[in-house]
């Protein structure tokens, strides 16, 4: 368990950044402070605009979701459960391309600018992945999408494709030279 709050920048992908939570546990389980506005900004993290709060409970181990790259920032966390997460900057500039990879558990937050695609791949059963969103979600949104298995991403997914739970669409997205860079 994590004993110090701290806020760091992804070098890769600007505006990008992982957060260390502190969990405090006993024989019951544990309690975080999931997001605290001033304590984060103090030590870093953007201004955020949290206007809706998202869950996705994913019943098996191997499930990818991804890659989608939303108008709008995202702060990731876990509820339960860990997952290998994968971001892939499609905002126009010197970072377009770029990747990010690490796992994600209930001690650790990722704060993801709008234009970043992001997906993810559960390690266990029943995980719970929770993220906070700048804006409303709606089926009617225009974002991008990117090729989980695209070749010149080089994203390990610790699950090979052969016993990955994916949706039947998100294999049908482009490629990442097919993208058209996002502009904001």
């Amino acid at each position: 368990m994590s004993d110090q709050l701290a806020v760091r920048p992804i070098e890769a992908i600007p505006g990008m950044f992982v957060v260390d939570l502190i969990l405090h546990g006993d024989s019951r389980g544990w309690f975080k402070e999931n997001y605290q506005r001033e304590k984060l900004e103090a030590l870093g993290l953007p201004h955020f605009e949290a206007v809706q709060n998202n869950f996705s409970y994913n019943a098996e181990t191997g499930v990818i979701r991804g890659l989608h790259a939303e108008p709008w920032e995202k702060y990731i966390s876990m509820a339960y459960g860990k997952v290998f997460g994968a971001w892939v900057d499609l905002r126009k500039g010197d970072s377009f391309g770029k990747v990010f990879t690490m796992e994600i558990t209930p001690e650790v937050a990722v704060f993801v600018p709008r234009g970043v695609a992001n997906g993810y791949q559960t390690l266990e059963d029943n995980v719970t992945y929770t993220y906070l969103v700048s804006a409303h979600w709606s089926a009617d949104a225009q974002y991008a999408s990117l090729n989980l298995y695209d070749p010149a991403l080089g994203i390990n997914w610790p699950i090979g494709q052969d016993k990955a739970i994916i949706s039947e669409k998100d294999p049908l997205n482009p490629m990442l030279a097919d993208v058209q860079p996002m502009e904001f």
